[in-house]
């Protein structure tokens, strides 16, 4: 199924699928109360569904294949929001080692070319601090928690950080959790996934660029109003099949600026959930984001968005998450 939180004509938040080639949007609550007469406790929203499990699945299954027709709404009639908005908990991890790489170089080449003699300052640049974090990501999974009341949807107005005049974008994926679990081994946790949606981690560079010397954090680099924008839907894990082998692609304004494949992940989703739940309980709902796949920002080929540009980032399977970064 492809799920969606959805806002209809009326300004209700409710939980839908996406039908017809993604045309319409199936209200789940109001198919239920058609078919089979009453509300249900699962479908209230997808945050529900993804707490009450299989029997919550096969409920949603049963009602999109009767799919009333007084239940479905055209998607251009409805707002679309993030899939779980919010979600109890994020984590965003760096899983592509490529990206860390590229934007290590790319940073570098920005500092050098301030100086005087940007080869010879690129030249003579200390890589260790670099060097020491590719150690760490090679040894470990490393993540930072997102602010989960900044999630927004396609269809929500983004919000350009009053702050910043280097926004840039990320394309990522990321699964919701679809059970509670603790010391989850790695062959578990394929088991406790619920779905897998697509991730536009936007992000202010020039904050960023200030407070990670401090080495805490992200912290303004990424914590603002509509920073996490997730959709277009959530697709649960029967549908999409392997995550592994996914086309990822990247456009401003119509024009590619990058793409690549969930292929490269050094940490797959199995491997995150596994290091997390050490000793710590993982809730239906919680997010775990890929991080940025390699050509997938701005910020690696020193490019950054402006006011209006409006960024495109497919995953194949997910489908294609629209962002038009505000004037405000």
């Amino acid at each position: 199924m492809r799920l969606v939180t959805f806002v209809n004509s009326e300004g209700l938040e409710l939980p839908g699928a996406l039908l017809d080639s993604d045309q319409v949007v199936l209200d789940l609550q109001a198919a239920h109360r058609e078919c089979k007469g009453g509300a249900s406790p699962a479908l209230q929203s997808v945050l529900s569904l993804a707490e009450s499990g299989d029997a919550g699945l096969e409920l949603a299954r049963s009602v999109v294949a009767k799919a009333p027709a007084s239940a479905v709404v055209a998607r251009d009639q409805v707002r679309l929001r993030a899939p779980i908005q919010p979600p109890p908990q994020m984590r965003d991890f760096s899983c592509f080692e490529l990206h860390l790489q590229q934007c290590f170089a790319a940073a570098r080449k920005g500092h050098a070319m301030r100086a005087a003699d940007p080869e010879a300052a690129l030249r003579e640049m200390d890589t260790s601090a670099d060097d020491s974090v590719l150690k760490t990501f090679n040894r470990q999974p490393i993540y930072y928690k997102c602010n989960r009341f900044a999630v927004a949807g396609m269809d929500d107005e983004f919000q350009w950080p009053s702050y910043s005049k280097l926004l840039d974008f990320e394309l990522e994926f990321g699964c919701y959790m679809g059970k509670r679990g603790k010391d989850i081994t790695r062959d578990q946790a394929r088991s406790f996934i619920f779905g897998y949606t697509i991730f536009n981690d936007l992000s202010a560079r020039d904050a960023q660029g200030r407070e990670m010397g401090g080495m805490l954090g992200p912290a303004k680099g990424k914590d603002f109003d509509t920073a996490n924008v997730m959709g277009p839907c959530l697709v649960t894990a029967d549908e999409l099949g392997d995550p592994y082998d996914l086309n990822m692609i990247a456009r401003v304004n119509g024009e590619e600026w990058g793409r690549g494949n969930t292929r490269d992940m050094r940490w797959q989703f199995e491997d995150v959930i596994a290091h997390v739940s050490q000793s710590e309980t993982l809730y239906p709902g919680e997010f775990l984001g890929s991080g940025t796949v390699g050509n997938g920002c701005g910020l690696e080929q020193l490019r950054y968005l402006k006011r209006g540009d409006v960024v495109e980032l497919e995953v194949d399977g997910i489908g294609v998450l629209r962002t038009q970064v505000g004037q405000k």
